[in-house]
């Protein structure tokens, strides 16, 4: 059984390429959104059993934009995950050093796996799965090769308190290779102690809006002021700014053991959320400590993602692309999970329309002047003495590099300064010789 096409959604059948300006805005022939496709409107049910219990139970959306190769370049579609959907003998409730898992079977030998993962307080999808058949003719017209492509990520963003359902009604997307996941209208709980989901929920960060308590309304009575205290509150604590990050080193290594990414980058994190101590929306701003973090990703022909995981506090997931015309490579996509000490949820986001990071094939990209990456309204990454090569290693090293604007107006700056200094200099001493000529020129010979 084929998956329903509805849309191509190819740069090509869009009228537009990879190469084209950035200012260019031709229209589109196709409305390839999640929504307008259709996409999120029909919800499934998937249940993971074990005798008479059941341990995880999911009730969601899902889509799928997936980039594959055709004879004449690239082409993307976007396909749902259908109500004919079934759990796999593949899933599992764990136990015996296995994670509990999820295996969504779809179509002509697709698949979407979650597995799942615990501390004493939370639980999260650790790693996610998609698995797709190219030679489905019907949901990948035109392919170049029929191999079954398998790619992951562990920088999902679905995290809940246990013994609670995750609930996130808004559409969330999820970059695992070339392909993005975008869900939406979940609820879900793992570890389940009950036959189905909990009364209590852990919300996601898409669905939380923080509200101010209105004033009181006025009244045509006053109270009388209440007595002279003499105790004063004491101030919230200002948050000490955490400093220029330190800068760590990180790579990713293909099947082979290969050296396919390089990193070498301070990071600083900076989040909107609800902090429990202060009652209200704040701004954190954390560093990343790169004695504490680790690296992990994958690297395809035409994708590259680095995920970096500071203890079970932070994961971050990079995803680099190649233009295959232009040989030219971007940050795509970034996503950030986050549950520190002072949120009430976890927060969670991602964008994969990012472009930042440009590089050429074969080069390197250098910065070290600090650069703001903006994400979304609520989560933004400063990077610091960065330097990243995604694609085209030789001997696991950089190649040279090619450095940012910033690094090169820095440069360029005293240079122009210099310039107008030695060029003031210079008129100053054509004005001293040319009065000197004109002041020997008063006196004659006797």
């Amino acid at each position: 059984m084929s998956l329903p096409r509805l849309c191509d959604c190819s740069p090509v059948s869009q009228g537009y390429s990879d190469d084209d300006d950035d200012d260019d805005v031709s229209p589109r022939l196709c409305d390839c959104s999640p929504v307008s496709q259709g996409y999120i409107q029909s919800q499934v049910t998937l249940k993971v059993t074990e005798g008479n219990s059941t341990c995880i139970k999911a009730e969601l959306s899902a889509s799928f934009s997936i980039t594959y190769n055709t004879a004449n370049g690239t082409r993307t579609v976007m396909v749902p995950l259908p109500g004919s959907a079934v759990v796999g003998v593949a899933s599992s409730c764990g136990g015996d050093g296995r994670s509990p898992s999820l295996v969504a079977l779809f179509g002509d030998g697709h698949a979407l796996g979650l597995s799942f993962s615990s501390n004493v307080s939370l639980y999260s999808v650790a790693n996610l799965t998609l698995q797709y058949n190219l030679s489905d003719v019907s949901t990948f017209p035109e392919a170049n090769s029929t191999d079954v492509v398998t790619v992951e990520t562990t920088s999902v963003g679905m995290v809940a308190r246990v013994n609670t359902t995750y609930r996130c009604i808004s559409a969330s997307p999820v970059i695992v290779g070339g392909a993005t996941v975008t869900f939406s209208n979940v609820t879900m709980e793992a570890y389940m102690t009950g036959d189905d989901l909990s009364p209590n929920e852990s919300v996601c960060t898409a669905d939380q809006s923080f509200t101010t308590v209105p004033p009181p309304s006025p009244s045509t009575t006053t109270a009388p002021p209440p007595p002279p205290s003499t105790t004063t509150a004491a101030p919230t604590p200002v948050p000490t700014p955490p400093g220029t990050p330190n800068q760590g080193s990180y790579s990713v290594s293909n099947s082979n053991g290969t050296v396919c990414l390089l990193a070498r980058m301070a990071l600083q994190l900076n989040i909107s959320h609800f902090s429990a101590s202060q009652n209200k929306t704040i701004q954190e701003v954390v560093n990343l400590q790169p004695n504490q973090t680790t690296s992990s990703g994958s690297c395809d022909p035409t994708s590259a993602t680095l995920v970096l995981t500071q203890g079970s506090a932070t994961n971050l997931s990079f995803l680099f692309t190649l233009n295959t015309t232009s040989n030219r490579y971007h940050l795509t996509g970034l996503s950030v999970v986050a549950a520190w000490s002072d949120m009430t949820a976890p927060f969670n986001t991602s964008n994969s329309s990012l472009d930042y990071l440009r590089g050429s094939l074969g080069r390197s990209y250098m910065c070290s002047s600090e650069q703001t990456l903006s994400v979304d309204q609520n989560f933004s990454l400063n990077t610091f003495h960065l330097q990243v090569q995604p694609f085209g290693i030789t001997r696991g090293q950089f190649a040279q590099a090619e450095e940012c604007q910033l690094d090169q107006d820095s440069m360029l700056i005293p240079i122009v300064v210099g310039a107008a200094l030695a060029g003031l200099v210079l008129i100053v001493l054509i004005a001293y010789l040319i009065g000197r000529k004109r002041s020997h020129a008063g006196y004659q010979t006797i």
